[in-house]
């Protein structure tokens, strides 16, 4: 084999590694981060978001439905109290940008949605979100969970455990929703606060 060719075949070499390597970055964002980091306000679809029969339980006593999303402007963040890092990194974010809303805050409801009801009954769920203000954590059952999954668009599932336990994979986007119950954006995960804000600020009309 000549020079031009061995250099030419580490050449190939090299781009399918970098090639492969690129695909298996994509694979892991998908899971960890699940589809509904990907949906824009554009996207086909999306005017369906939260729509479904679902009926859940809420720690404040109500029921969630998507009747729920009327009234007033919301985010819905769905995730689990065992959560190691998305979840509490969320939940602090809300915390900072309800502090920057003041007042306004009060206009915002906040509902964080669990992808694990068989650990996160609403006893459980109360608890884990009483350190944020305003934000009400849902429950239900595993069908009425899945109902909701599936109407929000959410990416979620078990992950096994070292040991027989589990984990679960979830979308961590925190989703919109005007006084309507129209999807009106999304909050990517850590996304820079000033960006946060004036969507925020955009939802409630200021």
């Amino acid at each position: 084999m000549s020079g031009t060719e061995a250099r030419s075949g580490l050449r190939r070499l090299r781009y399918l590694l970098w090639g492969l390597a690129l695909v298996a970055l994509a694979g892991f964002g998908w899971l960890k981060y699940g589809p509904a980091g990907d949906i824009g306000i554009t996207d086909p679809g999306t005017s369906q978001l939260g729509l479904g029969d679902y009926r859940l339980q809420a720690t404040d006593g109500s029921e969630f439905s998507q009747q729920t999303l009327k009234g007033k402007p919301s985010a819905v963040f769905f995730g689990f109290t065992n959560c190691p890092d998305v979840c509490p990194t969320t939940l602090g974010d809300i915390a900072g940008w309800r502090e920057q809303l003041g007042e306004r805050a009060e206009n915002l409801r906040v509902f964080f949605v669990t992808v694990d009801p068989e650990r996160d009954p609403v006893g459980v769920l109360e608890e884990y979100v009483s350190w944020v203000p305003g934000v009400i954590g849902v429950s239900g059952s595993p069908e009425e969970i899945a109902k909701a999954v599936k109407a929000f668009r959410i990416y979620a599932r078990k992950a096994p455990t070292e040991g027989g336990g589990y984990a679960m994979d979830h979308s961590s986007s925190v989703l919109l929703f005007d006084g309507e119950g129209e999807f009106a954006g999304l909050i990517g995960y850590q996304e820079e606060t000033a960006r946060a804000m004036a969507s925020l600020n955009s939802l409630l009309g200021g």
